[in-house]
């Protein structure tokens, strides 16, 4: 048997390999629905499968989208709407319909990835009751036999109230009691958090204070030093922030998944344009399939790019120009997948 050993090893190694590359290696695209010109949902399905993207993440259960993802093969990461969880948190009933109407009658055709209670809520009013929301949501879909789908939530980097260095990061004292009951359910499910990171937002609020080449993974040296790690690139960095701020609820062993990040191509001058935004998401696509961060070397970040298409009914700005694609599905500019 020990002959077989190395042969063996040799198979286990291939059949991760080919399924990263299956599901385009944890990485994904961000579809959202606000334009009054986009494509069909199985048009836009395909152009994802053409594009070798096997996970998306959508921000509702739109019936349309759905039916074009099944049996498609892509992992989906799908949203409850944010007016949703005060009756996701106050009523089980109310979470065991949304399961038995968004969820089951898609649960074989389509991989769910995780659901995500709202988008961007914390900090904010609801803050308190995404908890019981995913806890609702979690027991609700085991009582269709469906635990195994992840429940999660997405919160941006300004949940941190410190974030530099990076070993300082921690949630701030006004979201600090609902992370660690957060962070407590994810941890003891094996469940991930999913955060919002944009490099793009941090240097244009403070163009003179960050250099370009730290925030587009250009930057050939060390940028900040945090003790014994190094960070080349702001990613990493907030990457390993939001890992510093879950050790500090008890949680470091929480994945981090970065579910939106992206630049955008136009709306704010020199600091939009189409090469800058191709810049970011090639380096960042390429950066997340080949290494995780200083803080957990070994561990690549899942990540989707936020977005598929522009989006016309997004704020004026940069808001409507963060996509890869324009609505007739002709690039904005080129990503190799």
């Amino acid at each position: 048997m020990a002959s077989l050993l190395p042969s063996i090893s040799v198979v286990c190694v291939l059949i991760i390999y080919l399924s990263l590359l299956a599901d385009g290696g944890g990485i994904g695209v961000n579809y959202g629905l606000l334009g009054n010109n986009l494509p069909p949902p199985s048009n836009a399905v395909n152009l994802l499968k053409s594009r070798n993207i096997g996970r998306v993440r959508i921000f509702s259960p739109d019936v349309h989208v759905l039916n074009a993802l099944q049996n498609s093969g892509i992992q989906v990461i799908i949203g409850t709407f944010n007016q949703d969880i005060p009756s996701l948190a106050g009523d089980i009933n109310f979470a065991k319909a949304w399961v038995q109407s968004k969820i089951v009658p898609y649960a074989q055709t389509i991989r769910f990835r995780c659901i995500s209670i709202g988008n961007e809520v914390i900090p904010g009013d609801m803050t308190n009751s995404v908890f019981p929301a995913m806890q609702n949501m979690n027991a609700a879909l085991k009582s269709f036999n469906l635990g195994g789908i992840p429940v999660s939530t997405a919160v941006p980097l300004n949940s941190l109230g410190a974030s530099f260095p990076p070993s300082h990061g921690d949630f701030s004292g006004a979201v600090k009691p609902a992370m660690q009951h957060i962070a407590g359910f994810l941890a003891n499910n094996g469940f991930p958090l999913l955060v919002t990171a944009y490099p793009y937002f941090a240097y244009a609020n403070e163009p003179g204070s960050i250099s370009l080449p730290y925030v587009l993974f250009t930057s050939p040296d060390v940028v900040v030093r945090d003790g014994d790690l190094g960070y080349k690139n702001m990613f990493d960095a907030m990457v390993d922030a939001v890992y510093s701020a879950l050790e500090k609820v008890g949680a470091g062993g929480v994945e981090v998944v970065i579910c939106e990040s992206g630049w955008p191509s136009q709306g704010n001058g020199n600091f939009t344009t189409p090469e800058l935004a191709r810049t970011y998401n090639q380096n960042l696509l390429n950066h997340v399939r080949g290494s995780g961060t200083p803080k957990k070397p070994n561990k690549n970040v899942e990540t989707y790019v936020f977005a598929l298409f522009n989006e016309n009914q997004k704020d004026p700005g940069v808001e409507q120009h963060f996509g890869l694609f324009y609505p007739d599905m002709t690039e904005v500019y080129h990503i190799n997948f």
